[in-house]
C-alpha cells in the first residue's frame, strides 16, 4: 500500500516540477513573488542572478525525471526526493523571506517539500 503512495508522489512531484519549468515559465501565477510575472522576475525579487534560474531548473528537471525513471529503478528514489526536499526547503525559505507577500504564496514549495519527506520515510 504504501509502495503504491510512495509512486503516486513521485509522479505528482515530477508533474508539477514539469509543468512549472517547461509548460508554465512564463506565465504570471498567483504563487510568483512580489509583483513577478515569469520566473526570471520571481528570481529577481528573490535577489537570485539570471544564471540560477537556469540552474535550478535543469536541476529539479533533472531531478524530476530521476523520480520517475525510479518507479522503475528505486535506488535513484531517495536521492532524488532528497535533492529536491533541499531545493523545495529553498523555495518556502525565499517565499518567506519575501516582504509583503501572504503566506499563501509559500503552500505550493511547502506541499512539495512535504511530499518529499514522506517520499523519503516511507520509501
Amino acid at each position: 500500500m504504501m509502495g503504491t503512495v510512495v509512486v503516486a508522489l513521485q509522479i505528482i512531484i515530477a508533474l508539477v516540477i514539469f509543468a512549472v519549468w517547461i509548460f508554465r515559465p512564463s506565465l504570471n501565477t498567483n504563487y510568483r513573488a512580489g509583483n513577478a510575472e515569469n520566473i526570471f522576475e520571481e528570481f529577481a525579487v528573490y535577489g537570485l542572478p539570471n544564471w540560477s534560474v537556469y540552474a535550478i531548473g535543469a536541476t529539479k528537471l533533472t531531478l524530476a525525471f530521476m523520480l520517475i525513471i525510479g518507479i522503475w529503478y528505486d535506488q535513484l528514489v531517495q536521492y532524488a526526493a532528497m535533492a529536491m526536499g533541499i531545493l523545495m526547503a529553498g523555495a518556502v525559505i525565499c517565499h518567506l523571506k519575501t516582504k509583503d507577500d501572504p503566506l499563501s504564496r509559500a503552500i505550493p514549495a511547502s506541499l512539495m517539500l512535504a511530499m518529499c519527506v514522506l517520499i523519503l520515510y516511507f520509501g
